[in-house]
């Protein structure tokens, strides 16, 4: 485990990780995360406040003395595959608190709105002596669902605007929701829409909680972590689930790893100038060959 507070000893084992320089297998086969440190996922569409949100719970936590980790997933820059940095913007008061560590991750293409390496800088986060540990997705519809899979708790953030897409959040959202936040609550339909959302999650086998908050102000922050609290304290019957979905994302990831990318390029094209070719046919061909 690391020192607690030794941020420049985390950002520099993250950054091992992230770029899988030499030593980050190693390191993340030495490490031991602690199972009980919950990791919260922050979900939702574009717009919905979701930084904002952020920024109100880690002013609760970090208050309380708690010691709070952010993984904030930025959309990649297409021109240098490198993270826009926008939360790290919106969260700049953050950086100045001694018990709060914030780090931006690119999403680099991947389609969930999560990088591939998000669940091994989890892992090293929860083996660094937090308590709570925060992952802001950049909102990007139905593939939001791929945080369900690494999230104890994963909150989704709706606000009242959200009214008109319900049936897509039934299909959708409904299924990966932990807890339910209308967000922006003080404007108008809010209280209609949080009836209409406690009506559909009232349908499923288990009720999914909805809470009202206007994050810009503080207000239900205290409700929604006791929430967190009483969440993380149900979690032991998903761990299994949840350990098996990211085992799978890292198995997958690995043998894409196994893949170089700028030859299947290369040998795509060539191969795609046959008439008779076909792609299928091609990839069986090129995966036994690599």
């Amino acid at each position: 485990m690391m020192q607690k507070g030794d941020f420049k000893s985390l950002s520099r084992a993250l950054t091992l990780v992230e770029n899988n320089l030499q030593g980050s297998q190693e390191l993340l086969k030495s490490i031991k995360p602690n199972p009980d440190i919950p990791v919260i996922g922050i979900t939702g569409p574009p717009g919905a406040g979701k930084s904002t949100l952020v920024n109100a719970l880690i002013n609760k936590l970090s208050k309380a003395g708690k010691y709070v980790a952010v993984l904030a997933i930025d959309p990649t820059s297409p021109f240098n595959l490198g993270s826009l940095l926008g939360d790290r913007i919106r969260m700049a008061e953050q950086f100045n608190k001694p018990n709060v560590f914030i780090r931006s991750l690119a999403t680099r293409g991947s389609l969930g709105g999560l990088s591939t390496k998000t669940i091994e800088m989890s892992d090293v986060l929860r083996a660094s002596g937090f308590d709570y540990i925060l992952i802001e997705t950049v909102g990007v519809g139905q593939s939001e669902v791929e945080i369900a899979g690494l999230a104890d708790i994963t909150l989704v953030v709706l606000v009242p605007e959200s009214g008109d897409e319900i049936q897509g959040i039934k299909s959708g959202l409904m299924e990966i929701a932990n807890v339910f936040v209308v967000n922006k609550a003080d404007r108008e339909g809010a209280e209609a829409f949080a009836n209409n959302l406690k009506k559909l999650s009232g349908q499923k086998e288990k009720s999914i909680p909805v809470i009202s908050t206007v994050a810009s102000k503080g207000t239900g922050i205290d409700e929604l972590i006791q929430l967190i609290e009483e969440g993380n304290s149900n979690i032991n019957s998903r761990k299994g689930l949840l350990l098996a979905e990211k085992a799978w994302n890292l198995i997958l990831h690995q043998l894409g790893a196994a893949y170089d990318k700028q030859k299947l390029q290369q040998d795509i094209a060539e191969a795609s100038k046959d008439k008779d070719f076909n792609l299928y046919q091609f990839i069986e061909k090129w995966t036994k060959r690599s």
